[in-house]
């Protein structure tokens, strides 16, 4: 790759032979950009495809490109190819960007015209898609440009066009898609935020004031005398009712926002939940919940990632708490290079998924009308640029599945079926 272009002079001028350039009387008529292709050889048109064909990355591209200008010429030295920003500000290459409108390359960029730099050994030629000028060729020579490689440059500018116009709009796909991810990082973390937010305040509100509720309440059972059993029996029911109170007021902070997460991960937080819900009564007795992680550990994980699944799990589990009459549950953590996958199976009664999904907003008192909860773990997914995959048949169980993709490694694989 060359140094950055020349500044401009008002003596720069066209080349011989260049874009821009006039012909001399009686001189015969140039040769068409594919005649001077044809002249080269096959196998330069099989550069031009093995190139066009590569990867669309940018600068990448643009270094190939620049490469196979320099290889296809006679004379040519040294090659830049500078693309046009997004924001149609600046050029971008393999060195400082250059601003619109400076120096040779950046006025053929504003003006969309070939220029010959002052000392006659280099061109920088536009590259044009319809009236819009995309990027520029800058090429140089050890002496004067021939006028051959000139015309060839041209030539290859006119092919190299719809090939980074394709990288253009690769690359801006990819940035609006980088831009959504970080939008939804931080949809994420605001939302655990204000869970974080409300479970302080309920621990520190309402889950205090139930415990200060409880100390006056046994203090007046002490106080009151003995021979008031109706006054004392109803001093004990209001214990309980406070005690009930208080074990829904530490439900609802665990629920908003588990400590254990925080401390210990996603895989002590899956199992803390596995915990929990295997203590609480199945309807065949206790809830057998197990967890089983595999691959990589969590830490490799960012926190709003950890967060999305075990918000899935959570759900999932509920689910079969609530509406399965499961006696077995089995949630599977996966890591994996690219992709974390999460699996929740019972054994419960099942369901119509096609069903849940079409009944839509219709509350009933069933398994099926859990449709807010199976979209809400698929939004979750989604927001992340993942999945969840719900299978169930009446009778025979339910999975649920998440694939999430990890940030900056690619996108989630397909899901295993267990």
């Amino acid at each position: 790759m060359t140094a950055p272009p020349a500044p401009p002079s008002p003596g720069s001028s066209p080349l011989p032979g260049s874009p821009g350039a006039s012909p001399s009387p009686g001189s015969p008529a140039s040769p068409s950009p594919a005649e001077l292709l044809a002249g080269r050889g096959n196998d330069l048109l099989v550069r031009i495809v093995a190139v066009a064909c590569s990867d669309r990355e940018l600068p990448r591209m643009a270094d190939e490109l620049a490469g196979l200008v320099v290889r296809s010429a006679r004379a040519l030295t040294f090659c830049d190819v500078y693309v046009l920003d997004d924001e149609e500000r600046a050029l971008e290459w393999s060195g400082p960007a250059v601003p619109l409108g400076e120096g040779d390359v950046g006025w053929v960029a504003a003006h969309g015209r070939a220029r010959a730099h002052t000392d006659g050994r280099g061109v920088a030629i536009p590259v044009r898609s319809g009236n819009t000028t995309i990027a520029v060729v800058d090429v140089r020579s050890a002496g004067l440009c021939p006028d051959d490689d000139v015309a060839l440059v041209t030539a290859l500018a006119e092919l190299f066009a719809p090939v980074l116009c394709s990288c253009r709009r690769l690359r801006a796909a990819r940035e609006r898609e980088h831009a959504a991810e970080r939008f939804a990082e931080r949809a994420v973390e605001a939302q655990e935020a204000e869970r974080s937010r409300l479970s302080r305040e309920i621990h520190d509100g309402i889950a205090q004031r139930l415990a200060s509720l409880g100390f006056h309440l046994s203090a007046a059972e002490r106080a009151l005398p003995e021979h008031h059993p109706e006054g004392l029996a109803q001093i004990m029911i209001a214990r309980k009712l406070c005690e009930l109170a208080a074990a829904e007021t530490r439900a609802a902070i665990g629920g908003l926002r588990p400590p254990v997460l925080d401390d210990l991960g996603l895989s002590a937080a899956l199992a803390t939940l596995a915990r929990e819900a295997g203590d609480g009564p199945g309807p065949s007795g206790v809830l057998d919940v197990s967890v089983t992680v595999e691959g990589e550990l969590e830490e490799e994980l960012p926190d709003h990632v950890q967060t999305a699944l075990y918000r899935i799990a959570q759900e999932a589990v509920g689910n079969s708490l609530r509406h399965a009459s499961a006696t077995c549950v089995d949630l599977l953590l996966e890591h994996a290079s690219d992709r974390v996958l999460l699996k929740v199976t019972d054994d419960g009664t099942g369901f119509s998924v096609r069903e849940v999904f079409a009944q839509g907003a219709r509350a009933e008192r069933t398994r099926r009308t859990d449709s807010y909860g199976l979209r809400g773990m698929r939004e979750r997914a989604e927001l992340l640029g993942g999945r969840v995959t719900v299978t169930s048949r009446p009778g025979v169980g339910t999975t649920v599945e998440a694939v999430i993709p990890v940030p900056g490694r690619g996108r989630p694989g397909p899901a295993t079926r267990g």
